[in-house]
């Protein structure tokens, strides 16, 4: 990783995940001076102005001179308008002799796409999750072939602003990080929505089943997290043959859990290459 000081950074799209990014950047020693966004909406630039005291414009072609001394160009906008504004960027670098490291955060949008239509092929793709909200999001990684060790270090640097990250050798990788990672808070919120309906089912109140929910959800967690031993073995200590929890995982293995889990990333995997050739065309 490399200190976050100096670098300069673009984001073209200034959403939730944008938002996120900038506010961890900051956090960890960026540069409010170094960082801007182009976003076509009004509302959505004046708040990042106003919270991070940063610079911004409505358009790519208003933020070329900052693009072209760019050490790095997020690209966060979504994938249906990823071609489009590709289109205009690859404009901007035509007129510049520097060309930063593109870092893609749109979903199913391919290294190959990405360098036909930027006509550039410093690209890294990263699947970043919606904790990175509060710092603490997983960010999978996958370096496109002129990427080079320091355009690396820079992606680093930048995800490790919001959480963790891990870098994948295979472009089909990411995918599978899309439906483990990118889309499992949504399969956890799930989880614990369920946990709190069948709470609220055995007589407790609604305030009582999301505390309980949630706390035991984040208290797992980070409990796996911490600890040198697999879920696995953790999930064996608390289960005592014919007890409660026996009782519970026994419905839960009869029902098919794991296989449920396992078709449920796999599809998620399988539509992210389908978005990819999608978008691709």
């Amino acid at each position: 990783m490399t200190s976050l000081s100096n670098l300069k950074i673009v984001f073209v799209g200034g959403g939730n995940m944008a938002n996120a990014m900038i506010s961890g950047l900051i956090q960890k020693g960026a540069q409010a001076s170094h960082i801007a966004v182009a976003d076509p909406f009004e509302p959505t630039r004046k708040a990042l102005e106003a919270n991070f005291k940063i610079s911004t414009d409505e358009n790519i072609q208003g933020l070329s001179e900052k693009i072209q001394k760019a050490d790095v160009l997020v690209l966060a906008m979504k994938p249906q308008q990823f071609k489009e504004a590709a289109s205009e960027l690859a404009l901007v670098f035509e007129k510049s002799t520097n060309k930063p490291l593109c870092l893609s955060v749109a979903a199913g949008i391919r290294t190959e796409d990405m360098a036909k239509w930027l006509k550039h092929d410093r690209l890294i793709r990263a699947m970043p999750n919606t904790p990175a909200l509060i710092g603490q999001g997983m960010t999978g990684l996958f370096a496109g072939n002129q990427a080079t060790k320091q355009d690396q270090a820079n992606a680093e640097s930048i995800c490790h602003a919001v959480g963790k990250f891990t870098w994948v050798t295979e472009e089909k990788q990411i995918d599978d990080i899309t439906a483990v990672s990118g889309s499992g808070p949504a399969y956890v919120f799930a989880f614990i929505e369920a946990l709190e309906q069948a709470a609220i089912a055995q007589g407790l109140s609604k305030e009582q089943a999301h505390l309980l929910a949630t706390q035991t959800v984040l208290g797992a967690a980070t409990l796996a997290a911490q600890s040198n031993e697999s879920a696995g073995t953790l999930r064996e200590r608390v289960t005592s043959k014919g007890g409660t929890t026996y009782a519970a995982l026994q419905v839960l293995e009869q029902k098919g859990w794991s296989d449920i889990i396992s078709q449920a990333v796999a599809a998620a995997s399988a539509r992210g290459a389908e978005m990819g050739q999608e978008f691709g065309k």
